[in-house]
């Protein structure tokens, strides 16, 4: 497996310095002559989760390795979490997505199949970029051309949403702050900017989400059926808030519910999506 790290902000000129530059992390599986030669891998930007105070270890390189792992590239965007500097972390997002596309040569990714996933504020995170990529103030802010900075779908895992009655309060104090205009909130409830060029999207989530309320995804979906994009969606029955892989890899064997391991499945359908939808 190849594995490479940049920091945005070294190649995107216009993105602005955090107190922290912002690492890209690269997971790109073994290029076996026999298997992918001529077949480029489909490539998945993580957004990790965090309610946008940090960004979760367990959202983040486990997954990374678990996609390596059946042949998709991956990649980690460890975006600012240090106070209200939206639109800061979605434009360090399409950064990823545009150096990924870039240097998809390179990389043997294909550069038409670049999907984000992202958990919860890391959902919210990786679902801004899918619905403002074709926005002027991305492209003029990174100064790439219309579209280099499209991704091709979306997977979002008990994402954060809305801004309205089913909010996760935390995430949007932490992003824009106790007290935004309400243009700025209207802005960043999601569900209200779907377009027909918003991509293709997965989604899963849990019926008894106590955190960030399932409603969630159920109207991001609602959404992107008014627009007639594509979408699978999962609610399971059943789990907490935060469960990412639900296996031994991000959880300890006796902290494992029987609710959480039967959530696990939806990696595997995920995997099926990507290679088959995206």
């Amino acid at each position: 497996m190849r594995y490479e790290k940049i920091y945005l902000e070294d190649v995107f000129d216009g993105l602005e310095i955090p107190p922290q530059k912002t690492p890209l992390t690269m997971f790109i599986p073994y290029v076996n002559e026999e298997v992918y030669a001529g077949r480029p891998f489909r490539c998945v930007v993580i957004c990790p989760g965090g309610g946008y105070e940090y960004t979760s270890v367990r959202e983040a390189e486990p997954v990374a390795l678990r996609l390596a792992g059946q042949g998709i590239a991956a990649a980690i965007v460890d975006y600012s979490t240090n106070g209200p500097r939206y639109p800061m972390q979605v434009l360090q997002v399409l950064a990823a997505v545009t150096y990924l596309r870039r240097n998809s040569a390179d990389l043997h990714i294909d550069p038409e199949k670049i999907a984000v996933m992202g958990f919860s504020a890391g959902g919210h995170a990786a679902c801004s970029a899918g619905v403002f990529w074709q926005e002027e103030f991305a492209e003029k802010a990174l100064g790439i051309s219309h579209g280099e900075d499209k991704p091709n779908g979306m997977i979002l895992c008990y994402p954060v949403i809305t801004s309205g009655e089913f909010a996760h309060r935390g995430s949007f104090d932490a992003l824009i702050g106790k007290e935004p205009s309400a243009d700025l909130l209207e802005k960043v409830s999601l569900e209200k900017q779907v377009t027909k060029d918003t991509p293709q999207t997965f989604l899963w989530h849990t019926a008894e989400d106590g955190l960030v309320p399932a409603e969630n995804s159920l109207l991001f979906a609602m959404a992107l059926r008014e627009k007639n994009i594509p979408l699978e969606m999962h609610i399971y029955p059943k789990g907490r808030h935060g469960m990412s892989l639900c296996d031994e890899t991000v959880d300890r064997p006796e902290d494992l519910s029987d609710s959480e391991r039967y959530c696990a499945e939806w990696f595997s359908r995920c995997v099926r999506w990507i290679k088959e939808m995206l």
